[in-house]
């Protein structure tokens, strides 16, 4: 008969001077990953988000520009300057008859237009500069990023100066309405615009008519150029995907960034080019990367409803969001990074904590825990329902393929299926 027995060595577990640390022989197998385990919980865990309400109104927050938003309170349209540091309105600015569809600011800082349903376009300059009327509503505007010209989105695109007060150009493309437009930062005369017909339309100042359209399956909600790469752009679809294309080639999109379980209503690009906030219709904000798949952050509070809105802060450090709950909220761009004054066995601490995510990034345990967000149970319900929706169409076209004749159904991936036609 053998008997197994557990030996060790005297040497192993015996102290050479008084002074050492007596070493403590454990008998779990596997206490090294448990305790490497529970150390990545403790990093990983993110700290409260700094979610600041600023609480105004009767009604929700519809446009939301680096300096003013715009909101509706009693029988009158306002638009509001906030100091974000103080949580206050620095200044209102009464005017406008008709919601506030689009507000924009000049590159300097010193002009404000804003256009609305009320068929007006007020230039305010604090007080007011001047006031063009004209025959049409309108759902956007956006200013050059360098120079006097801004355009406004409506029944057509007109494109205006600071001194006229008529359009000088326009352009049309289609009986439809076009919802949101958005100046190159690259290039002054290029503009993208998307329309209710389902259509990105691309636009040159320097031509007399419009450059290239795309039509996609649902509608385009808003579009966002990236600041760093001028030659990209990013639309938010009624489908809940983000679709990144370049302007040269709109045939295919570069990228398809998902996660949300209802329509994106909104997009911006961070100043550095690297990720952009979205706002949708399912209550949430989330960050991607710009070459991202799946989103890397995802923010939601209970009392948060349907987000309009979403701008990230001039450094890039924050994200403002303006929802349906008349509330404009501020997050921090990254969720756990500690704010105020960092002390340098802080930053110590936070730099090894950074060192030992990166290389262990690569365990499947320790993945798991990077990637996991707690989402609201109706989001989660509903992403649920939505893979089981894809995986069932997936099975559904693999049958027909493999029941047909060979090279009939060709599978066209999802960065084309989108798309239904360009037009030149």
């Amino acid at each position: 008969m053998k008997v197994k027995v557990i030996s060790r060595s005297v040497d192993e577990f015996t102290r050479e001077r008084s002074q050492d640390l007596q070493v403590i022989q454990s008998t779990r197998p596997f206490i090294t990953c448990v305790l490497l385990i529970a150390q990545f919980n403790q990093i990983y865990k993110l700290l409260l988000f700094l979610t600041l309400p600023l609480s105004f109104g009767k009604e929700g927050v519809q446009e939301l520009r680096s300096q003013p938003s715009s909101s509706r309170e009693g029988g009158g349209v306002y638009i509001r300057l906030w100091d974000l540091a103080a949580r206050r309105t620095v200044c209102q600015f009464p005017g406008h008859q008709g919601a506030v569809r689009g507000l924009t600011a000049s590159t300097d800082g010193r002009i404000l237009v804003s256009c609305g349903t009320d068929c007006t376009i007020r230039l305010w300059n604090i007080p007011p500069a001047s006031v063009h009327v004209w025959k049409n509503a309108f759902w956007g505007v956006d200013h050059q990023w360098d120079g006097e010209h801004f355009a406004t989105a409506g029944a057509q695109v007109d494109i205006w100066n600071h001194n006229r007060s008529q359009p000088i150009n326009s352009f049309e493309w289609g009986s439809d309405t076009v919802i949101s437009v958005r100046f190159n930062p690259g290039e002054p005369n290029l503009l993208a615009t998307s329309a209710s017909d389902r259509s990105i339309i691309l636009y040159d100042l320097r031509m007399a008519s419009p450059v290239r359209k795309m039509i996609m399956m649902t509608k385009t909600n808003s579009i966002s150029w990236n600041p760093m790469e001028p030659i990209n752009f990013t639309a938010a679809n009624e489908d809940g995907n983000c679709y990144s294309y370049d302007a040269r080639k709109l045939d295919e999109a570069k990228c398809v960034h998902k996660d949300h379980v209802s329509a994106v209503m909104d997009i911006d690009y961070s100043p550095t080019g690297r990720e952009f906030v979205t706002g949708s219709y399912d209550r949430t904000v989330r960050l991607f990367q710009f070459n991202g798949g799946h989103s890397k952050e995802i923010y939601h509070t209970k009392r948060m409803q349907r987000v309009f809105c979403v701008k990230f802060s001039g450094d890039g450090s924050y994200v403002i969001s303006g929802s349906d709950d008349t509330n404009l909220r501020l997050w921090k761009a990254k969720a756990s990074e500690q704010l105020g004054v960092i002390l340098p066995r802080e930053r110590k601490k936070h730099e090894y904590h950074e060192a030992i995510k990166k290389r262990y990034k690569h365990l499947p345990e320790i993945s798991r825990i990077a990637k996991h967000r707690h989402l609201p149970r109706p989001i989660y319900k509903a992403s649920k329902l939505m893979h089981v929706m894809a995986d069932a169409k997936r099975r559904k076209e693999e049958k027909r393929k493999a029941h047909s004749a060979p090279g009939s159904i060709k599978t066209q991936p999802l960065r084309r299926r989108r798309i239904i036609k360009e037009v030149e």
